[in-house]
């Protein structure tokens, strides 16, 4: 059985209705993706330019698909013109979050 890591250590916690997540975003990388933790936050590269808000986009688009939920449900609460970001995605638990998002024992 694989080991999820703490939520909390990439910034996965509760909110009313689903999970506000920390995010650190690393734009213009070769493939969007989560790529692990970073100083407290969950490291999302994204192939998007930080420019006009693509990046911001490819991250909703990105986290909406990861989590199985429609876009509308991901919003940005913090940080709409920083790489450090918090995202709230309804419909979603921490758990539900933390195993798909997060790496487990045999992704490491």
């Amino acid at each position: 059985m694989s080991a999820v890591p703490d939520p909390a250590d990439y910034g996965i916690t509760s909110h009313g209705v689903g999970v506000t997540i920390r995010v650190y975003v690393a734009p213009r990388s070769s493939a969007s993706k989560v790529v692990g933790e970073h100083n407290g936050a969950l490291k999302v590269a994204l192939t998007a330019p930080p420019v006009e808000g693509a990046a911001n986009k490819a991250l909703v688009e990105l986290l909406a698909k990861l989590l199985g939920v429609p876009k509308g449900a991901v919003s940005i609460v913090a940080g709409e013109t920083s790489r450090n970001k918090t995202v709230r995605v309804e419909g979603v638990t921490v758990d539900k979050a933390a195993r798909l998002l997060l790496p487990t024992e045999d992704t490491v």
